[in-house]
């Protein structure tokens, strides 16, 4: 087990507030427990976060990497208008 080091931080009344009701309502048994709650769901939405950006640049990078000639705006809005159409007549077949 990890030795715990104590830090000392401030939060609005309305964040203090928000702790002690949790507490109170025994959701957790300390602040300090609901104050690692906190922590662990910031840790984890920084990896989340890190990995969708990940997988956004490498989507640019395949897009940029793409040997197929770029369209025209009238060609993709062409190509657009297309999948659109495609997709309402899959929705209503689907309905069917």
């Amino acid at each position: 087990m990890q030795i715990a080091q104590k830090v000392s931080i401030t939060v609005t009344p309305d964040m203090m507030q928000a702790l002690r009701d949790s507490v109170n309502s025994g959701e957790f048994a300390t602040t300090s427990e609901a104050m690692r709650d906190a922590l662990r769901v910031w840790r984890r939405q920084r990896l989340e976060d890190a990995e969708r950006l990940e997988a956004l640049r490498a989507r640019v990078r395949r897009s940029l990497e793409d040997p197929r000639p770029s369209l025209t705006a009238d060609e993709a809005e062409a190509e657009m208008t297309r999948f659109a159409e495609n997709e309402r007549n899959a929705a209503v077949d689907a309905a069917r």
